[in-house]
């Protein structure tokens, strides 16, 4: 039985996000992990280029889908997961944290999630470490907060799935400036996944490319991120990272999707329902965010 699930990455640019099939050789079991739906913000119109290379993929290898696992509620892109669940099937997923999650939002876009509790929008609702699998192939999660209160990382046989807890190792750490995130909760996540075994790989969620780098990257190992992350290595203390991710999150500006991506993904990619003219629509609020 093989611990080494099959990788493939497909590479959003206009989002600078990595989405994968991850897939056990043995059974032709597979996962999808962070999708992307097409968004062009000026016309808010959707489309399904990029999921449509995946569907693609999943029906030329003969896989079989089980899971559409998100590791946090993404707020630079929207999910495909509605989409790809009605082309190809598997349980939406995501941690059992997310409640979290909606209940922040939904007081800043001022939704009555009292729904929500009682029918959950997601297929399923990962506990805290729990165990999984990807056909034969074992997988557990790890919660990684700290980039936002729901933030989880798949462990699939050898390969973790870190979502932007980490980036490449020349260009660090998620951002903590969020509601709820905390640069000191995402150093002890880290610490959680520094625990791996140094030769686990290490998919990411987004690349940007730093001035000394010309290629996009999604895969590195523990060991790597370990001696070269220059955020936070071995040698870095918990004091030095919070006053570094702080003084770097405090000049950052708003993620270019957030207010169309957060009310959608926290529904697990499901849209508003349409209105009397049958047409969907966003919510924005106007100057909370300043």
């Amino acid at each position: 039985m093989s611990n080494s699930p099959v990788v493939k990455d497909f590479f959003h640019e206009d989002t600078n996000t990595f989405s994968y099939v991850v897939s056990d050789p043995a059974t032709q079991s597979c996962a999808i992990i962070d999708s992307v739906l097409d968004y062009d913000a000026a016309s808010a119109t959707t489309s399904t280029t990029h999921a449509d290379q995946i569907i693609t993929y999943v029906k030329a290898q003969g896989l079989t889908v089980g899971w559409i696992l998100e590791t946090h509620v993404h707020a630079d892109h929207l999910t495909a997961a509605q989409y790809l669940k009605t082309q190809l099937g598997g349980k939406i997923a995501m941690s059992q944290r997310i409640a979290a999650v909606q209940e922040t939002f939904a007081a800043i876009y001022h939704l009555d999630i009292k729904q929500w509790n009682t029918q959950q929008l997601f297929d399923y609702l990962f506990d805290d470490h729990e165990q999984f699998l990807i056909g034969s192939i074992e997988a557990y999660n790890i919660p990684t907060p700290g980039h936002t209160p729901a933030c989880l990382s798949y462990v699939i046989g050898d390969a973790v799935f870190v979502g932007d807890t980490l980036f490449m190792p020349d260009y660090g750490t998620a951002r903590c400036d969020f509601p709820r995130g905390s640069a000191s909760i995402l150093f002890d996540s880290i610490q959680s996944l520094y625990q791996l075994p140094e030769k686990t790989r290490v998919f990411l969620c987004h690349d940007y490319l730093p001035e000394k780098r010309d290629t996009y990257m999604c895969e590195t190992d523990i060991q790597t991120q370990k001696n070269q992350n220059i955020h936070i290595h071995d040698s870095t203390t918990k004091d030095d990272f919070v006053e570094m991710r702080n003084k770097r999150d405090a000049g950052l500006s708003m993620p270019k999707l957030i207010l169309p991506s957060i009310q959608i993904n926290m529904k697990a990619g499901q849209f508003p329902e349409p209105e009397e003219n049958g047409v969907s629509y966003l919510k924005l609020p106007l100057n909370y965010f300043k």
